[in-house]
């Protein structure tokens, strides 16, 4: 069985990754990587895919063809699109569904196994000590504080192995983060959420 200090230094560091790479990030990966398996919605969303490629290339080519010169032309690639922007939001509407219950059910994952586990350890162990301290090594008030809420006295309690765990990680990830700055003279990049092209929703507000 693995350390305690151990667990919640592992605990604390998933939480802080999370909280680091952004939770919608990691449920689009998360979507991407349940989609690449053999799963109910795999299909549907490899055809989404297809379905909006064919969209913007369809937009494109319509928007190098002349309404005017060439009208027969270009009303056919209207047509085109129109009906293939409309089996695309009939199945995306339907992955969406899917997807929203996906992100449910990974957040309630999510949840239970960090904050929830994290939580309930802090609960289970709340008396026992996580290691002791040297008789005399701080004042009895430090060593109150050490051990609160209900720790022995003269020990370190989950409590605050955890606080300090936390703070550590943060430390360190602001070092490794400056280290970086200085290093490249770039910013930090930090992630954001997947977006719709925008030539796709443009071909949306054209309907």
């Amino acid at each position: 069985m693995p350390s305690l200090l151990f667990v919640v230094f592992a605990l604390q560091l998933s939480l802080h990754l999370i909280n680091t790479l952004g939770v919608d990030t990691i449920n689009q990966l998360l979507w991407i990587l349940y989609n690449k398996l053999p799963t109910p919605t795999s299909s549907a969303a490899q055809k989404a895919q297809v379905l909006k490629r064919e969209v913007l290339r369809l937009k494109r080519e319509m928007g190098a063809v002349s309404a005017q010169d060439d009208f027969a032309r270009w009303a056919k690639l209207r047509r085109q699109h129109d009906k293939a922007l409309g089996d695309y939001e009939k199945i995306d509407g339907s992955t969406k569904a899917q997807q929203t219950k996906f992100f449910a059910a990974i957040s309630t994952i999510r949840w239970v196994a960090t904050s929830g586990t994290r939580l309930g350890l802090q609960f289970w162990y709340s008396k026992q000590p996580m290691f002791w301290l040297p008789e005399g090594w701080v004042p009895g008030y430090v060593e109150w504080v050490l051990s609160f809420p209900r720790a022995p006295k003269g020990s370190v309690s989950i409590n605050i192995w955890d606080i300090a765990c936390a703070s550590m990680i943060a430390l360190v990830s602001e070092a490794i983060s400056a280290a970086y700055v200085l290093i490249t003279k770039k910013p930090v990049p930090k992630a954001e959420p997947v977006a719709m092209p925008a030539d796709l929703q443009q071909g949306k507000k054209e309907l």
